[in-house]
This record gives structure tokens, sequence and C-alpha cells, in this order.
């Protein structure tokens, strides 16, 4: 099929919105049935999202460089942004610790009523196979989450691969989270109700940092936020090989993202890169797990959900069916991915709410 050229952003933006707020009915029309695999049938608006990508011959990040693959997951995530974008009580650009030197960050505060005590605070640590993303590719998501729960989010920009490999990530990520959790307070938030979220190779971070908090005997998360997080960079699951092609993450673009984060082979299965492969999940934080059935990363999400459980961690798991990766980020464009991250911000604000 021959590919439609790329149009200025907001003309594309207006265009993918309004093909994906299109009733059903008309889009299976237009774009055909959704998918059904496994008894999933993928959302109607998921489904235009992928056969637009195919009009526009979405280009795969595993066919660029790291620097077209950074500007073209920028130029997504413009396409998607909400325009205005959602309002809150301010958003402050700081500095956080990393393991290497200072790291940008991003506080977002909800406009809320006076309370007579802080508010908790998530902090977050975007996705993007820990070489492409940043604080703005995930400032969308991060106000949304902000708004919607009324918990105070800092966002954490890390060093990415292949300039700063493995550990490299996993170091500003833990020493970011100590750095909030012990300047909660400055940071206008209740030390007792410190979260640690992500999603994808964030939600990765996240479940590695607090498994590495728990053996330092740090002060450990209240909650932990895996949204779709990647946990085993040997993972051969039925997902990787049921939706590696044609559901927006491809297993050539999982394979390059690895490659670059983990160059050296024996990393692979070292826990603070492939958090299923920790040998003791004992004793880590309520953890609230989120996967959508159209990823090539949901098996193993599913898996480190339930071993959690299994070792006696308080665990909710939540499969979105009809969604495929990246929803987190779609939010100003799809109705299903909306509904499912207010659903996810409402249990953020439950799993840190203040009991008396």
């Amino acid at each position: 099929m021959k590919s439609l050229p790329r149009l200025p952003i907001a003309a594309e933006r207006r265009i993918v919105k309004r093909a994906m707020s299109l009733p059903p009915r008309l889009q299976h029309r237009i774009f055909g049935p959704p998918a059904e695999v496994e008894g999933q049938r993928l959302a109607s608006d998921q489904h235009v999202l992928l056969r637009l990508a195919e009009l526009v011959g979405a280009t795969s990040f595993a066919a660029t460089t790291v620097e077209q693959a950074r500007a073209l997951a920028r130029r997504e995530a413009a396409v998607a942004a909400a325009r205005p974008p959602v309002a809150l009580d301010r958003v402050e650009a700081i500095e956080v610790p990393g393991a290497a030197g200072p790291l940008p960050a991003r506080l977002y505060v909800p406009f809320g009523p006076p309370a007579a005590e802080p508010p908790p605070l998530l902090v977050y640590f975007h996705g993007g196979g820990w070489v492409i993303g940043d604080l703005d590719t995930h400032d969308d998501l991060c106000r949304l989450l902000a708004a919607r729960s009324g918990v105070r989010v800092l966002s954490v920009e890390y060093r990415l691969a292949p300039e700063h490999p493995f550990p490299a990530p996993v170091d500003d990520a833990h020493v970011a989270f100590d750095w909030a959790a012990a300047e909660a307070a400055t940071l206008g938030a209740d030390p007792a109700r410190v979260a640690i979220g992500g999603d994808s190779a964030g939600g990765n971070l996240a479940a590695v940092v607090s498994m590495l908090v728990r053996d330092a005997g740090g002060r450990p998360p209240a909650l932990q936020l895996l949204i779709y997080p990647a946990t085993d960079a040997h993972a051969r699951t039925r997902s990787r090989q049921l939706f590696g092609q044609g559901y927006l993450l491809t297993r050539e673009d999982t394979d390059f993202f690895e490659g670059h984060y983990l160059p050296r082979e024996d990393d692979r299965g070292d826990p603070r890169a492939s958090v299923l492969r920790a040998s003791d999940l004992s004793g880590l934080p309520p953890a609230y797990v989120v996967t959508a059935g159209f990823d090539p990363l949901r098996d193993e999400g599913e898996e480190y959900a339930l071993r959690m459980r299994a070792a006696g961690v308080p665990v909710a798991l939540r499969r979105h069916p009809g969604l495929a990766h990246s929803f987190a980020n779609q939010t100003a464009i799809s109705r299903t991915a909306r509904a499912a991250m207010l659903e996810l911000a409402g249990a953020l604000r439950m799993g840190l709410a203040r009991t008396r």
C-alpha cells in the first residue's frame, strides 16, 4: 500500500482525533472490523489508530537511528497531545539528584481544596525502551494522573541508552526516588505516601527500584503503579509472538530497545534488568499492575504481578483487553484509552488514601 505524506502536526492531530471519535459502527464501515485474538476484540478506536498508522506509512523505531527514533517519539506525542493541555494548579521545572549528576524533572501540582494534610506524591518514570522518551513525551499522561487522582506527580528524566546503557537508568531512578522520598515534605507532599510508577521501560524501572529499596532497607514506596511493565529481557512469551507485528510496538522495536539498553548479553538475566527473574519478591510494596490485551509485553507483566501475589504482596492486576501498548499516551485522542487511564487514576487515589 502506498503511504500518504505526513501532514503538519496540528492537521494530523485533528484528523486522528476526528477519526478516532467516530461512532464504532461508522469506524467499522470505514476502516473494517477490528481484530479478534484469544477471545479479545480490539477496541474500535485502537483499530482506527493502527489503520491510520498504516496509511501514513508509520516508521518502526527499529528502522531509524537513535536520534531519529527520539524525534519520532516527540512527534507522535505532539500529535496525540491534548490542546489545550490539562489544567493544573502549577507545573514546576526542577532538578533532582541522579547517580552521575542532576536530572531534569517536572512537578505536577493539581488543583484542590485546602487540605488539612499534605497530598500523596507519585515519582514517575517515562517509557520508551530506555532509549527514547522524555518529560515532554509524557507530559499529557502526568497531567491527567495529577488532575484526576489529586496526587502530586514528580516526573523524572533519567539518562538514556545507548549513551548510558544498563545499569545507568536504574541507578538514576534509584537515587531520584530515594531523594524524593526523603524530600517529600519539601515537595509539598506527605512523606508517608510516596508512590513509584512508570509505563513500559519506566514500569520496569519502578519495579526494579522497589526491589532495590527493599534490599537496601530504605524508605519503601507506599504503592507501585506499573503500566504494562517490561519485566523480562529474555521473554519469549505467547503475547510477544501474537502481537509482535501490527500493534504499534513490534518485535523489531523491542529488539532495538533491548539491544541498546543491554548490549552485554550477560546483563539480560540480571534482576535489575529482568525483575521477573529475581529470586525473592516478598516484602515489596503493594502494586497496581495494568496490562493491555494486544501488547507484546502483556504476559510478562501479568506473570510478574502473579509472582508478587504468590510471594505475599498485595497486588491488583487489571488487563484492558481491547487496548494496545502505549495507550497511556493516547488519552486526548482515544476514548477507550482515556477511560482506562481515568480508572487507573481512581485506583491511584484509592491506593494512597489516608487511613485513620
